[in-house]
């Protein structure tokens, strides 16, 4: 297991562990980082942006850059 998988391993246990009613969900951005959000993003269609909160704040990300969404179950 490379650096990369490990820590989104990790990332994604922690939030399962830390969420109890939430459905987090992994964003996986074209660059091949990753986020993950305590609730599914909101799309912001006037914008053209993801919209979700990151340690306390909004964090918004372009459509374009997101290579996909997973929701940890």
């Amino acid at each position: 297991m490379n650096l990369k998988t490990m820590t989104l391993a990790l990332m994604i246990a922690c939030a399962g562990s830390l969420a109890a009613c939430s459905s987090p969900t992994v964003i996986q951005h074209r660059d091949g980082s990753s986020d993950v959000a305590p609730d599914e993003p909101k799309y912001n269609k006037d914008s053209g942006m993801y919209e979700y909160d990151k340690d306390g704040k909004k964090v918004q990300i372009n459509k374009d850059d997101v290579k996909g969404m997973e929701e940890v179950k």
